[in-house]
């Protein structure tokens, strides 16, 4: 059965935008990186050779791959997909950007669901802000949505509308200040659902309430440590039920995942990931998944 409220079940259909499409060119790199508050400006080719190993294991467990075309008004941030939108029973959410650069990236989403016939549920205007990264199922009729610096209260509240018909319970989760306003820190910063019973988190950042929600619920927490929740160890992307994809460079979170039963791949995303701040669930906006 497909359910398009789902972070772990079999994942069947994904978008992606390739970095040849959002990051261009080396001109292009040069002349954002530093305002769209990257770590340091990526190489063009090294970014493609990253994304096309990512693309890999992606196909290898045959995934159908949906590529957003270039946008002269989108820009590096736009190959990290997952924030633009939601996806839900009912359709597609189109977000509104709390990251001003990112403004256009929903507009440049919509357009490309108009054109393939993909119901649209409705779209997040106005001072409602909200980005994906900061919403996740739980389960198939509960989702938890972050409170911070890209998500604010009118966002959350369109958000519960759109989704009366497609959730039974929205959690909100307050996030912490941390590195302040201009940081990526998103509810998928600290909570990777990997399968219904499994998920990994990066607890020191994690509201009390939402931690003790989860172990009310029999979910087991894979704790990252301190210095792989700085490699993104805390982003894994389930592209099957205790099947995962995570960056290089995080063996203690990879080592507990496998304890725990779960299939982990890998790829190197020093350019693709580590630079931006955007792991796998970033990097992927999953469609179709299957029960």
């Amino acid at each position: 059965m497909n359910t398009f409220q789902s972070e772990f079940d079999v994942l069947k259909s994904v978008i992606l935008k390739h970095p040849k499409e959002a990051f261009i060119s080396v001109s292009t790199i040069e002349k954002q990186w530093k305002s769209l508050n990257y770590k340091s400006a990526p190489d063009l080719n090294k970014a493609i050779d990253e994304y096309e190993a990512f693309i890999e294991i992606l196909k290898r467990h045959k995934i159908e791959i949906h590529f957003l075309p270039e946008n002269e008004k989108t820009g590096l941030d736009s190959v990290y997909v997952r924030d633009a939108s939601i996806s839900c029973n009912a359709g597609m959410i189109i977000c509104n950007m709390g990251k001003a650069a990112r403004e256009d990236e929903p507009r440049a989403q919509q357009l490309f669901y108009k054109d393939r016939n993909i119901v649209i549920n409705g779209v997040i205007v106005g001072e409602a802000k909200i980005e994906g990264g900061d919403v996740a199922w739980i389960d198939e009729s509960t989702i938890a949505v972050a409170r911070g610096y890209r998500t604010n209260d009118t966002g959350i509240a369109r958000l519960k509308e759109l989704l009366r018909d497609c959730a039974e319970k929205v959690i909100v989760v307050h996030s912490p200040h941390y590195k302040g306003p201009l940081d990526v820190f998103h509810l998928m910063s600290v909570f990777s659902p990997v399968n219904k019973d499994l998920a990994v988190v990066y607890s020191p950042l994690m509201t009390v309430s939402f931690r003790e929600e989860l172990l009310r619920r029999s979910i087991k927490l894979v704790e990252v440590p301190d210095n792989e929740f700085k490699t993104m160890g805390c982003n894994v992307l389930a592209i099957a039920p205790g099947v995962c994809i995570m960056t290089e460079g995080n063996p203690v979170t990879k080592s507990i995942l496998e304890s725990a039963g779960a299939e982990v791949f890998t790829y190197k995303g020093e350019e693709i990931s580590s630079k931006g701040n955007g792991g796998p669930t970033c990097l992927t906006r999953p469609l179709v998944r299957v029960k």
